[in-house]
């Protein structure tokens, strides 16, 4: 067989990276993406693809590719995650807030950043999202194993039905047995533990909004304005959407973007390359500039 020619294999390459989506066909977007902001742009995706989540780690990796990038007028967080650990968004935004060199980050959400990754959000300046990116509530949920089945279910909820059916135990002046058959089924330091995650995550995002876009309101203020992120009280399921038009009514500071904006169609590709890269070839996590990548892997049996 005849020896494939120099320009064959760089052709043959170009394919390969296609196929793969490496980070080489990214990096001119990142340069088209950051001219069109004003700032470095840096991203942070975890797959919908896979069961993995936000966790501790991903600071550690944003540092990395932080440490590499002029970050003195601020720069953009391109995030899409399904969430994890309220903790872990807590150091994410931290190390956003302490890299950059304005102290304040702008947070671009090309399709979906829910729950923690929500949190990432509240921590920024400014959001920039269009008609159809999505935010979520921030309420810790438990996964509760029933025989062979898991289903989640929200702290808040948990809570709330444990309490009503308390106070209505207490009131009662007749049978007490069915209560108490239906109280056997709380554990009283499983809801204490509950209320704490819950506290948790109201003091993260509270502090996070306090520190950042809604500095000028009190504590007590922000708990209440952004009180749809906090419960599922209005958005009745922790999976709803809450879009752009909902988080400038909490008071959120919203850049809505054109959905056929130039700006909007640059972030449109980035999100589309990126979603393929984390959510094929065992690829699950992507944090990532211009110039730097980390990635994460999932073995499947």
């Amino acid at each position: 067989m005849n020896e494939q020619s120099e320009e064959e294999k760089l052709v043959l390459e170009r394919v390969l990276d296609e196929q793969l989506q490496r980070h080489s066909t990214r990096q001119d977007l990142y340069d088209e993406l950051e001219r069109q902001v004003g700032l470095p742009v840096v991203a942070l995706f975890t797959s919908f693809a896979y069961p993995v989540m936000m966790e501790d780690g991903d600071a550690d990796m944003l540092e990395g590719v932080l440490q590499k990038c002029d970050l003195s007028d601020g720069f953009a967080l391109l995030l899409s995650s399904p969430g994890g650990s309220g903790l872990a968004a807590e150091r994410i935004i931290n190390t956003c807030r302490s890299y950059s060199g304005s102290g304040e980050y702008q947070v671009i959400v090309p399709s979906k950043a829910k729950s923690a990754a929500t949190m990432v959000c509240l921590g920024a300046s400014k959001l920039l999202m269009s008609p159809t990116s999505e935010l979520g509530s921030v309420d810790p949920q438990m996964i509760v194993t029933e025989g062979d089945e898991k289903q989640r279910f929200s702290v808040h909820n948990l809570i709330k039905s444990y309490e009503a059916l308390f106070k209505k135990a207490v009131k009662e002046k007749g049978n007490l047995e069915p209560y108490i058959q239906q109280l056997a089924n709380y554990d009283a330091r499983e809801i204490e533990e509950m209320r704490s995650a819950r506290s948790l995550s109201e003091d993260i995002a509270v502090k996070a909004l306090k520190t950042g876009m809604l500095s000028k309101l009190s504590q007590p203020k922000i708990k209440q304005q952004v009180r749809l992120f906090l419960t599922p009280e209005k958005v009745k399921t922790h999976g709803r959407a809450i879009y752009a038009k909902d988080a400038i009514t909490c008071g959120l500071n919203v850049q809505l973007e054109d959905l056929r904006s130039p700006l909007w169609l640059t972030v449109y590709e980035l999100y589309y390359r990126l979603d393929h890269y984390v959510s094929t070839n065992n690829v699950a996590k992507c944090i990532e500039c211009g110039g730097h990548s980390f990635l994460g892997t999932y073995g499947r049996e």
